[in-house]
């Protein structure tokens, strides 16, 4: 454009620049060019993007048309990125405006109040909303305001939690109220609250440390010596759950209960590792398979099992989940059944079989080395696909996601959840009790030993979850990996 500017302003006469200001001659319009960022974000969806055949907008030739720079223009970045999805089956792909920030919330640096939380009906399908605490982050305001893993909120703001604002509760300042005491029915799924106690305002803060492991203990039930690990996110380094391991297995566990309730996902590496840790007998065996769109077929994939020193050799697991378990968490469940067998004790999963990894604005896209610095904008869609060895579908529960053989109803929660390995824990107790022979499973499948699926949907709170903290936060629950090629 530069080189046809200079031969135009070189073959202009002075009277045609006397002129140029005349109605009749006005000045030459140049082209509209295409902005880097949202030029940037179409290469980005139609190179990466797992359903780009899907997307009309996304079709090769589409770049070279007169149409290409008023669209991509018309739009701001983040708005053009979701005009872009294939809407029938995404529902996870992100935009990221700061690129710097997700990096460091990968490795569990963010900005935070420091409580989790998860969202449920009250009465199962109403508006009005109860908030459960599902554990407060040491050292965080949360911590230091005096909240507790159990707490039930029902006001945020001033205003009785419902589907219009429950979102509030991710802003960086806020005011949350407590009920001072809670109780819920199993049989029906009504949470019922009963009073108030003084409101609270949160503020996040910078910079705020959470780790994936949050909890270990080991419990001594007859000739049985039951692990147990709270595990909160598949961050980018598998240290801690190496360790975790290593003292679990210098205590002689027999059994284990690895709870996923708050995990929304992260870094499939890092769930190959815990694969590879809770079994260590399949050392090389594949655990996961992964494809791309076919732009990308040499990135297609199947990531093995390993073995290390701390690996506990199971054939059996308990694992403890909810509605906002999700991605990798799902994939730790679904791979590692084609080996062993692993009982599920909650709710239904999220239901996220896809995942995604992290495009930027560079020369390759799938690294940051010479990523161009006049934006931080980068993306984060859904680039591919991720299947267990077998390539077998699991069978999924009426809201799509990896069903409770053991379901417990959420509602039980309400007023008895204390710290990590108390055994108020209705599903914590429940894990034991059947490790120790003191309950039973349903026979058969979850959904077959129940009656019907408005049932089980009662049964597993299947109709009373809403969100999770981590379902209502941009990359909450993916599930990310690197490409090979780097």
């Amino acid at each position: 454009m530069k080189f046809i500017n200079k031969l135009f302003f070189v073959s202009v006469t002075g009277a045609m620049l006397l002129t140029s200001c005349n109605r009749n001659n006005p000045d030459p319009i140049e082209p509209e060019k295409a902005k880097e960022e949202n030029d940037f974000v179409w290469r980005g969806l139609n190179s990466w993007y797992y359903w780009q055949e899907n997307v009309l907008k996304l079709a090769d030739d589409f770049k070279n048309s007169a149409d290409y720079v008023s669209y991509i223009n018309s739009q701001t970045p983040d708005a053009l990125f979701n005009s872009l999805l294939y809407k029938e089956k995404d529902r996870n792909s992100w935009i990221i405006s700061d690129i710097d920030k997700q990096l460091a919330n990968s490795n569990g640096v963010s900005k935070s109040n420091g409580m989790d939380f998860t969202i449920y009906a009250k009465v199962p399908g109403g508006d009005a909303q109860v908030g459960i605490v599902n554990y407060v982050v040491p050292n965080s305001p949360a911590h230091t305001a005096g909240i507790k893993r159990g707490d039930v909120i029902t006001k945020v703001n001033n205003l009785d939690l419902n589907r219009f604002n429950y979102g509030q509760l991710l802003r960086d300042s806020f005011s949350v109220t407590f009920a001072q005491s809670a109780s819920g029915d199993a049989s029906s799924g009504v949470i019922t609250t009963t009073g108030e106690k003084a409101a609270i305002t949160l503020t996040a803060v910078d910079n705020l440390v959470e780790h994936a492991v949050a909890a270990q203990q080991v419990f001594n039930e007859g000739n049985k010596k039951i692990g147990y690990l709270v595990y909160n996110a598949f961050q980018n380094n598998d240290s801690e759950l190496v360790t975790a391991f290593g003292n679990l297995k210098g205590q002689g566990i027999t059994d284990f209960i690895l709870d996923l309730r708050y995990n929304g996902g992260g870094f499939v590496d890092t769930a190959v590792s815990l694969g590879g840790l809770i079994t260590g007998q399949f050392s090389n065996a594949p655990f996961v398979i992964m494809d791309f769109n076919k732009k990308h077929q040499d990135e297609n994939e199947t990531k093995y099992l390993g073995s290390a020193a701390g690996s506990l050799n199971l054939s059996k697991i308990y694992v403890l989940t909810s509605g906002g378990t999700a991605s990798a968490s799902e994939l730790t469940i679904d791979c590692l059944r084609r080996y062993i067998s692993v009982i599920t004790v909650g709710e239904e999963t999220y239901g996220k079989f896809v995942g995604s990894n992290t495009i930027y604005d560079s020369p390759t896209m799938y690294s940051s080395a010479g990523r161009n610095t006049s934006h931080n904008w980068a993306l984060q869609p859904i680039t591919f696909a991720y299947y267990n060895k077998d390539r077998i579908a699991p069978v999924l529960g009426p809201n799509g996601g990896l069903p409770a053989q053991y379901p417990v109803q959420p509602a039980e929660y309400a007023g008895r959840l204390k710290e990590f390995g108390d055994r108020s824990d209705v599903a914590l107790d429940r894990a034991i009790k059947l490790i120790t022979g003191e309950l039973q499973l349903p026979s058969g499948s979850a959904l077959a030993s129940i009656r019907s699926r408005s049932a089980y949907s009662i049964a597993s709170g299947a109709d009373s979850f809403i969100a999770s903290k981590r379902t209502m936060t941009p990359f909450g629950t993916d599930v990310y990996t690197k490409p090979k090629h780097k």
